[in-house]
C-alpha cells in the first residue's frame, strides 16, 4: 500500500465533525483521486500535509513551534516524505524531528482537516491539505529546537499566545474534546 492509499482510505473512512470538515474531508479525498502525486510538495498548487499537536501527559500544555518562515505559534508537522508509509506516521516523524521528543504517542485518527495558503511551490495561491492528528508527550519530556523554528515552547491550553492564530485554537480544541475521551 503507497502513502497516497492509505491517505485516501484514512479520509475516505474518518467521520468528519461538521459541514465544513466534511466539506474537506470529499475535498482531500477527491485530491487523492485525482493526483497520483497528491502526496507530495512537488503536486502544485495544493499537496496533502500531515501535522500533530503536541500535549503534554498531563493535556494541560501543548507544544507550539515559533515557524522560521510563518512567524507564528503553530503545531508540529509538514510536508509528507517518501519513507513515510501512513499519514500517521508522517505526522508522527514531524512531531518528533520538530520537537525532539522520540517517545511520543499519536493517537491514529485524525483530528482535523485545515486547508491553508502557503508559500509553497511555484503556482499561486498554493495550499496544504493538512491532515491533523492529536500525540502525548511522556511525563518529563524535554523539547529541542529544530532548525525550522524559531523557538519552541510548552503553553498552558488556556494561556496561547497571540501569534497563534485561530486554525491552531480550533485545532487544540477540538484535540482537548478527543482527549477527554480516553484515559
Amino acid at each position: 500500500m503507497t502513502l497516497r492509499d492509505d491517505a485516501h482510505g484514512v479520509l475516505h473512512a474518518w467521520a468528519a465533525p461538521d459541514d465544513e470538515q466534511e466539506r474537506l474531508r470529499r475535498l482531500y479525498v477527491a485530491h487523492t483521486e485525482t493526483y497520483a502525486d497528491a502526496m507530495s510538495r512537488e503536486c502544485h498548487p495544493d499537496h496533502l500535509t500531515a501535522s500533530a499537536i503536541i500535549f503534554s501527559a498531563d493535556h494541560e500544555r501543548v507544544l507550539l513551534t515559533l515557524h522560521r518562515v510563518i512567524k507564528r505559534w503553530l503545531q508540529t508537522g509538514g510536508h509528507c516524505e517518501p519513507g513515510d508509509a501512513t499519514l500517521t506516521e508522517a505526522a508522527l516523524r514531524e512531531g518528533r524531528e520538530e520537537s525532539g521528543i522520540h517517545d511520543l504517542a499519536i493517537d491514529p485518527v485524525p483530528v482535523l482537516l485545515s486547508r491553508h495558503e502557503v508559500p509553497c511551490g511555484p503556482v499561486r495561491p498554493a495550499h496544504h491539505l493538512d491532515v491533523q492528528y492529536v500525540a502525548v508527550a511522556p511525563a518529563g519530556a524535554r523539547h529541542v529546537i529544530s532548525d525550522e523554528s524559531d523557538d519552541l515552547a510548552w503553553f498552558d491550553v488556556e494561556a496561547l499566545p497571540a501569534e497563534t492564530d485561530d486554525s491552531v485554537r480550533a485545532l487544540i480544541a477540538a484535540a482537548r474534546t478527543r482527549l477527554r475521551g480516553s484515559p
